[in-house]
């Protein structure tokens, strides 16, 4: 599966601008899956914007990435806030998998900061579920940037079927040897590959962070290779690597930690098949 990595800064607020480097990365990289940062649609400094700017079922920017999604033949999975629908006035930090055949899953944020210069609290309403979402005839776990530092939500998607945990991210520069070191560790406790997209630019004197990159199911990184975008600013990249879902079958058996964990007492519930 070739997945590609678009380590880009959005326009803040600007939900046409932002969907239209969606597109312009999906073309160029050829991928089978195209990941964008958490709230690349919306961008992360927005404040009270981001109820005005939600997306809603069948709105153009929905629409919009749909189209994508058909026309270069893959999947997107990219940050935006999404209207509550639920609870009318509520707004949601999701990741969307926007797929080729017109589906679209969305997975809320779990865990919203609220310390340093974060608000998220304030701002977005949280879930208590993860469900992977199928990408490509695999099981895919969606995770947004602080949902990493909770184990037992990447635990739970991997006792759910995940093979993949992909992690989209609004992280600072301050925390970028932190989730280094959580997402190769994710990888190696559920034996799957993960994949990390952060964002990189300055919002409202927030310096992000970058440092987007893949890691096996041993936790080792894996090579990535840069992808010729016109478009990309000095601080951006646009990159894709190669990850072998099959990994998670293989060294399961050799590194039993599901098996083991599954069940007892603290370890999240297996959901029914």
């Amino acid at each position: 599966m070739r997945i590609a990595l678009a380590e880009l800064a959005p326009v803040p607020g600007d939900l046409e601008q932002n969907t239209a480097r969606v597109a312009d990365a999906a073309k160029a990289a050829h991928a089978d899956v195209t990941v964008f940062p958490e709230l690349f649609l919306s961008g992360y400094r927005v404040g009270d914007r981001f109820h005005r700017i939600a997306l809603v079922e069948g709105d153009a920017t929905g629409e919009a990435l749909r189209s994508i999604a058909r026309t270069e033949r893959t999947a997107l999975v990219v940050g935006a806030p999404v209207a509550s629908r639920e609870r009318r006035g509520e707004t949601h930090n999701a990741a969307l998998a926007v797929l080729p055949d017109g589906s679209c899953f969305v997975q809320v944020k779990r865990y919203l900061p609220t310390f340093g210069p974060f608000e998220e609290g304030v701002l977005f309403t949280p879930t208590d579920s993860s469900t992977p979402v199928g990408i490509g005839g695999h099981r895919v776990g969606l995770e947004i940037c602080y949902d990493v530092f909770f184990p037992e939500v990447s635990r739970g998607l991997a006792l759910d079927g995940a093979e993949l945990l992909v992690n989209v991210s609004a992280s600072p520069v301050t925390s970028r040897r932190l989730f280094d070191k959580l997402l190769a560790a994710r990888a190696v406790e559920n034996a799957f590959p993960v994949v990390y997209v952060n964002r990189v630019g300055v919002e409202d004197g927030v310096v992000f962070g970058g440092g987007s990159a893949a890691w096996d199911a041993r936790g080792e990184p894996l090579p990535v290779t840069p992808v010729a975008l016109p478009s990309l600013a000095p601080d951006e990249r646009l990159v894709t690597v190669e990850i072998d879902p099959g990994e998670a079958d293989r060294w399961r058996p050799f590194r039993p930690v599901l098996r083991d964990v599954a069940g007892r007492p603290g370890s999240p519930p297996v959901p029914p098949a």
